[in-house]
């Protein structure tokens, strides 16, 4: 039989079977190693209201951070490729292995 992939869509390399997780979106449950797994790093207060709570005086502190939230989300394929989170790409670039260039990220390059 044809494979699409090289990993046949999972991780697991070895390993006869892993646990399963629930989607965040939908609840369906997805083998931990197929599911994409995304995290999220966001602030309490959007910044449009930092500036008007810090004028209120509430917070005057100097050096004061507002404290983020930390979620993990794991879904499902058919909910990561519905929402965007990941693309559908041709078979050729299907071959490609190498991490997409993060927007944003600077490289770093060794000093000589």
């Amino acid at each position: 039989m044809t494979q699409k992939r090289r990993n046949h869509g999972r991780s697991k390399h070895g390993r006869g079977s892993v646990a399963y997780i629930r989607c965040t979106n939908c609840a369906r449950c997805v083998p931990k190693d197929k599911a994409v797994k995304r995290f999220y790093i966001r602030p309490i207060v959007e910044n449009a209201a930092v500036k008007d709570i810090s004028d209120q005086g509430v917070f005057n502190i100097k050096g004061y951070k507002f404290p983020r939230t930390y979620v993990k989300s794991q879904y499902c394929i058919s909910c990561a490729i519905h929402s965007h989170i990941v693309r559908v790409r041709s078979v050729a670039d299907r071959k490609i292995r190498t991490r997409p260039s993060r927007p944003g990220v600077k490289k770093i390059t060794a000093a000589k």
